[in-house]
């Protein structure tokens, strides 16, 4: 069998649209108006650099994959990996065979004469992605065996595991290379399995190469040349064209894209699930089984578990993406919704905001004010405007919560009760010893102190505080998130901006900034304090 890859830098594809202005439902894809999703964040999405997910954080996600999002199937694992890897997928099919969802367990095999499949069997799972090679490139240079040998090979190994009670998929690694340099053993290896024991054929762009046209192209070759067989669409994002090629796959008669939850993945990663069931729903009107208004929440959990954070600009689930920053954006909002598209927050479990900085108009202003149960004047509103744009030119990030503190400060006004202040505090370390902090507070003219130990001298400020507020028999908020943002320049004098989430009810978020970030951290908090004194009366 020849290899043509020396042509494959020269392969050309018409522009256009290649004809595909309508959708045409074809058999091999699984044909209709449902597309399925398969997720392997559990699986491909753990081999972004840095993460490693602990069995009862696979089982957790496993778990609200598919109870919550109700995703079609889901791949956990790599057979053979480690220890933890098998007690991790034995917790998932445990659990899953209970609950009616062991046949949407899936986890890659190799072919290996048979122990991938014997630790799957001891795992629980009852459903093998055996990894084949789709180019030719890939079976020679890095098996060094023929094709007719690779073929063979595979064929022992699907036999076997029918044997053993286990259906197969079959991904083709690097069937994109495949497709673009040796067509030839593409089709032989398809032909040469077709008749064996396999579910579903997975169609990987393993380095993310693809174009959208050469996607539709190689997807419709393959979709038509095998109207009985069921294919997948496995898309990498290298190219930051992962979606675009989705959206071509499914034009070309494929039913089933794998994904993963934030993009997770090796390299650039994968095709996010957010950004994928956005474009079937609004630009394909098609369906998916994935509930839309689950997606951010359980990006926020795999954000929390992978220690990936989620870029604020990120499609649907970044922290800004339903935030309007101009001002004649809001003023079109308060006009009809002029700026509004499909991508509508609620779907998503979100809810529109209005920035605060430099490009903000009144109208943002306004918007903030009113959520806060805050009334201004047109010459108040106007003071409050110029300042908040005053900050921007500096930099400085305003948030909606610290938007009364600004009114206070400009209109020298009480638009904020300081219901809570500190009277003083100390937070001290000594080598091989846990930080200690006192603290008194003065609440409704009564003071109160405590002294606590924590694990860092912020940790002990709060073990403090909350033995406070104990005594008060008072709600206290549980911290989300923690972010420290310090310039860049090495100055240590620099000033120390700290963010915090919390959540009471709600999430809100509070800064402190400050040259020490102990003590950003305490005037973050500090004002936490009197807004929920404010808001939970």
């Amino acid at each position: 069998m020849k290899d043509n890859n020396n042509n494959a830098g020269l392969r050309k594809f018409p522009s256009g649209n290649l004809g595909v202005d309508t959708f045409t439902p074809l058999s091999g894809g699984g044909g209709g108006n449902l597309i399925k999703i398969m997720d392997t964040t559990l699986r491909d999405g753990e081999q972004t650099t840095g993460v490693s997910f602990n069995e009862m954080e696979k089982l957790s996600m496993a778990q609200v994959f598919l109870n919550d999002l109700k995703i079609d199937r889901i791949e956990v694992a790599s057979a053979r990996v480690s220890e933890g890897e098998f007690k991790g997928v034995q917790r998932i099919t445990n659990w899953s065979s209970k609950n009616g969802h062991l046949d949407k367990i899936e986890v890659l095999g190799f072919v290996d004469n048979g122990i991938s499949i014997d630790w799957i069997v001891d795992s629980g799972a009852r459903t093998m992605n055996l990894l084949l090679k789709g180019s030719y490139k890939h079976v020679t240079e890095q098996l060094r065996k023929t094709p007719e040998e690779h073929l063979e090979d595979a064929k022992r190994n699907i036999e076997l595991a029918s044997q053993k009670g286990i259906k197969v998929n079959v991904y083709l690694e690097d069937w994109s290379n495949g497709m673009r340099s040796s067509k030839d053993y593409v089709h032989f290896m398809i032909n040469g399995l077709k008749e064996s024991a396999i579910d579903r054929f997975m169609l990987p762009d393993t380095l993310g190469i693809l174009s959208p046209d050469e996607t539709y192209a190689f997807c419709k070759e393959i979709v038509e040349s095998y109207p009985e067989l069921k294919f997948d669409f496995h898309p990498h994002n290298d190219y930051d064209l992962a979606i675009a090629n989705v959206f071509y796959a499914i034009k070309a008669g494929i039913r089933c894209i794998h994904t993963t939850i934030n993009g997770l993945g090796e390299r650039a990663g994968n095709a996010p699930l957010s950004s994928v069931i956005a474009t079937i729903k609004d630009h394909m009107q098609l369906e998916t089984n994935v509930r839309e208004n689950k997606l951010n929440t359980v990006s926020k959990l795999v954000e929390t578990f992978s220690g990936i954070r989620i870029p604020t600009n990120k499609p649907l689930i970044g922290e800004f993406v339903f935030t309007q920053c101009s001002g004649v954006h809001a003023d079109g909002d308060n006009k009809n919704d002029l700026y509004f598209n499909e991508l509508l927050p609620e779907r998503f479990g979100r809810k529109r905001k209005y920035a605060l900085g430099k490009t903000s108009g009144k109208a943002n202003i306004k918007k903030n004010l009113e959520d806060l149960g805050i009334s201004l004047d047109a010459d108040s509103l106007k003071k409050v405007t110029q300042r908040i744009i005053e900050l921007g030119d500096k930099k400085a990030n305003v948030s909606a919560e610290e938007l009364p503190y600004i009114v206070s400060d400009v209109l020298r006004t009480h638009a904020v009760d300081q219901v809570i202040t500190i009277r003083n505090f100390t937070v001290s370390m000594a080598y091989g010893l846990k930080p200690v902090s006192s603290l008194s507070i003065n609440y409704h003219d009564k003071n109160y102190e405590e002294t606590a130990t924590g694990d860092g001298q912020y940790d002990a400020f709060m073990n403090a505080l909350k033995k406070i507020y104990k005594k008060l028999k008072k709600p206290f908020p549980k911290l989300v998130d923690y972010a420290v943002t310090i310039p860049p320049g090495g100055k240590t004098d620099a000033l120390v901006e700290t963010l915090i989430t919390w959540e009471l009810d709600k999430e809100f978020r509070t800064r402190g900034l400050d040259p020490d970030q102990t003590n950003a951290a305490i005037i973050a908090t500090m004002k936490m304090l009197n807004i929920i004194e404010l808001s939970y009366k």
